[in-house]
């Protein structure tokens, strides 16, 4: 006990006296710091006296797939300032291979009674995934928001980039370079966004046999690409940085020049992008904004207000650097 207290009262910066009036519903307290106290035992691990536990704490989930992809470390730093300013603590939940899968970390922030969830990059945008983990938390009613295009079913209020005018946007510009055989290298075949995309390209004449799927990786660009230079497309539009980069790679490895032989778009906008080499022209997704909105839904569902399940698309932007270039006559 005596050592709880203390780690609680340096987490905080109040003496341990206070924490003890806390913990046993004492009077001459702040609502701050009363609130700041409560917080700290949920964030050091320590379960709430009995008589403390009818609210649920002010912690918020937010659920990653990876941190090597720098648009998700930006995505958690924008929403965990979003929640801060609304008196809220984000709880960072990563997944690994072969560590904590998403529906496990489902439970442990229902088991730490979090007043929400924010998931980005999550399971719920891959059709073939399981989604019982989600399906808990409707029966639960606890206010969630998803970022980035959720299969049908899940009904969920959602914030995603727009991935139709990200994709009109990096094929227009292609187009407009002159280049005439575009390749397309998405995520997996039931991943919601990369579909969108996809079902964009076709809409604009691409061909279905110059797409490749693969995992969202530097590796599996690499080898989409490798394939699709091999067929002898010059402009190859990706579903991530990291894929574009991998396509970079590929092309160099071909004996082909970035962008004189094989112009290349990324997706995201992702820290250091500008400092490639070459600068990769690529679709921003417009992060900051997207952030807010999914902390104000969220926010405003656990003030009890009524959220439609809609999705609110956001508008990226193609920033053009020097990845692509006016195909060869």
């Amino acid at each position: 006990m005596t050592r709880r207290l203390a780690e609680v009262a340096k987490k905080v910066g109040v003496s341990e006296a206070t924490v003890s009036r806390v913990l046993n519903g004492k009077p001459g307290v702040s609502d701050a710091t009363r609130e700041a106290v409560l917080t700290a035992l949920d964030v050091l691990g320590y379960e709430r006296p009995t008589q403390l536990r009818g609210d649920r704490a002010r912690l918020v989930g937010l659920v990653l797939p990876e941190l090597q992809n720098p648009i998700f470390p930006a995505f958690a730093e924008v929403v965990g300032g979003a929640l801060a300013q609304q008196g809220f603590t984000s709880v960072l939940c990563t997944r690994t291979v072969g560590g904590v899968t998403e529906a496990e970390y489902v439970d442990l922030l229902l088991q730490q009674q979090v007043s929400g969830v924010v998931f980005a990059g999550g399971l719920y945008a891959q059709a073939d995934a399981s989604h019982a983990h989600y399906e808990l938390i409707l029966e639960r009613k606890l206010p969630t928001v998803l970022v980035n295009a959720a299969v049908e079913h899940l009904h969920f209020p959602q914030v995603s980039s727009d991935d139709v005018v990200a994709a009109e946007m990096a094929i227009r510009h292609l187009r407009a370079l002159g280049h005439e055989r575009i390749g397309l290298v998405l995520g997996p075949r039931d991943h919601m966004p990369s579909r969108r995309k996809l079902d964009t390209f076709l809409a604009d004449g691409g061909d279905p046999g110059d797409v490749e799927h693969t995992i969202f990786s530097l590796e599996g660009g690499h080898a989409a690409a490798t394939r699709l230079v091999k067929r002898g497309v010059t402009g190859i539009v990706c579903a991530s940085d990291l894929l574009a980069l991998g396509a970079v790679r590929a092309a160099r490895r071909a004996g082909l020049a970035v962008p004189q032989d094989v112009s290349v778009i990324g997706y995201d906008d992702s820290a250091l992008m500008n400092c490639t080499e070459p600068p990769l022209t690529t679709v921003r997704q417009p992060i900051d904004a997207m952030g807010r909105a999914a902390v104000e839904l969220l926010v405003a569902q656990i003030d009890r207000a009524v959220v439609p399940a809609d999705e609110l698309l956001f508008e990226p932007e193609l920033v053009v650097r020097a990845s692509t270039a006016r195909a060869r006559p």
